[in-house]
C-alpha cells in the first residue's frame, strides 16, 4: 500500500456529524504512529514512502503534498474510498491507532513526536537527511508495546 491509502483510511474514520476532522498535520502524525506500531507488532511496513523529521514532527512528503492545499483546515475524504482493499489486521491496527492518537490535537501530537527518539535522532543527524529510519521506529515502538502492558 501507499501512505496515501493509509491516510484515506484514517479519513474514512472521521465522524463529521460529531464535529471530528483531520488536518494534514494530524494525518502525518497518525501515519507515523501507524507505521511505528506496525513495525513493532508485525515487523512489516504499512507503506514504502520515507518518513521525514520536519520541524512539526514526522512527515510523509508525498501525503503532505497531496493535502497541503487544505493548510490547517479539515481534509476531505476521497469520494472513491474503497474499504475492501484493507485486510482485517491492517484495519484493526489503524482503528486502534486512530482510537488512541486521534483524540489528541495536532499540536499535542507534535509535542509527543518531538519527545520521541526516532524524530529526535533523525533531526540531530544531518547524515540521514532527516529521514526517520524504520529500524529506529521499530526499536522505539517495540519498547512502547512492552511499557504499555
Amino acid at each position: 500500500m501507499k501512505a496515501k491509502d493509509i491516510a484515506e483510511y484514517f479519513l474514512s474514520l472521521v465522524d463529521e456529524e460529531k464535529g471530528d476532522f483531520l488536518t494534514n498535520l494530524k494525518i502525518q502524525k497518525l501515519l507515523y504512529y501507524a507505521e511505528g506500531f506496525s513495525l513493532a507488532i508485525s515487523k512489516t511496513s504499512l507503506f514504502e514512502e520515507k518518513i521525514m523529521a520536519w520541524n512539526y514532527g514526522p512527515v510523509v512528503v508525498e501525503v503532505y503534498n497531496e493535502y497541503k492545499q487544505y493548510n490547517s483546515n479539515p481534509v476531505l475524504q476521497s469520494s472513491d474510498f474503497d474499504n475492501e482493499k484493507y485486510d482485517s489486521a491492517t484495519k484493526d491496527l489503524l482503528n486502534e491507532v486512530y482510537d488512541v492518537y486521534g483524540r489528541f490535537s495536532p499540536s499535542a501530537l507534535v509535542d509527543m513526536t518531538h519527545s520521541e527518539a526516532p524524530w529526535i535522532n533523525a533531526k540531530k543527524s544531518p547524515k540521514t537527511n532527516f529521514e526517520i529510519s524504520r529500524k529506529a521506529m521499530q526499536s522505539y515502538f517495540s519498547t512502547q508495546l512492552i511499557e504499555g502492558k
